[in-house]
């Protein structure tokens, strides 16, 4: 879980970067629901934007990152249950290959689409900026965690459901980590992973939540409604709606 050092000659996405952060919104916000990114490619992404939302009212943001092999809508089912009596935007882009640039051999494509996807959402919506989450799930929450990590200064928690790894660029920030982990999980199995990972993460001075289960390579609903109850509630500030019962 070493990180990379930053190289101030390598593009900021190739180094894991993101660039994009909340401002007011200026240009017209799709009706609530869920919404294609249209960004023409052929994996492209998904938007959710919950009911009852306005752009008056900045709302909590979870991006979603599915697993391997998949797509983003498998990434925004992880929290689309939860999402309206949350109030929360969730934006879930589609891999540009197979799965997640990093485990491919470098950021960078991802980092870029996942850029652009956040600075069209941020000039759309009005998202609470202490309230920016990213999470994932098996790949993903690999991804969740290095990007994470990465990018601190914009994502102020992450939500890893059984992840395999952290590959984090030069860190920034101290976002804050949600780890879950089935104890019966046959395609990354916890000793190897989570068990390794948690002690690494606190070692290295992360407040990290970890919930272990009784289950194989999957998230749970009541794993789900713990680590959104605990997005919205961790810090001092004010969820805009109430975290799911």
């Amino acid at each position: 879980m070493a990180p990379m050092a930053a190289d101030r000659t390598v593009p900021a996405h190739a180094q894991g970067r993101l660039r994009a952060r909340p401002v007011r919104p200026v240009a017209a916000a799709p009706v609530p629901g869920l919404h294609r990114l249209g960004y023409g490619h052929r994996r492209d992404g998904l938007l959710y934007v919950p009911a009852g939302h306005r752009r008056d009212r900045p709302a909590p943001l979870a991006v979603l990152l599915h697993g391997a092999g998949s797509d983003a809508s498998r990434g925004l089912a992880l929290l689309r249950d939860l999402a309206d009596d949350a109030g929360l935007l969730l934006l879930a882009p589609d891999s540009r290959g197979g799965t997640w640039d990093v485990l491919l051999g470098g950021f960078g494509p991802d980092v870029a689409f996942l850029d652009r996807a956040l600075a069209d959402m941020f000039d759309r919506h009005a998202v609470d900026p202490a309230r920016v989450a990213v999470g994932g799930f098996s790949d993903g929450a690999s991804y969740a965690l290095s990007l994470g990590i990465g990018n601190g200064d914009l994502f102020g928690h992450v939500l890893a459901f059984s992840p395999g790894f952290a590959a984090p660029p030069a860190p920034v920030g101290s976002p804050r980590l949600f780890l879950s982990h089935g104890t019966g999980d046959r395609v990354l199995p916890i000793d190897r992973c989570s068990r390794r990972l948690v002690p690494a993460l606190r070692t290295a001075g992360y407040q990290v939540r970890y919930d272990e289960f009784d289950g194989p390579h999957v998230v749970p609903p009541a794993i789900a409604v713990a680590a959104l109850r605990w997005f919205l509630t961790d810090s001092p500030a004010t969820p805009a709606r109430r975290p799911p019962r």
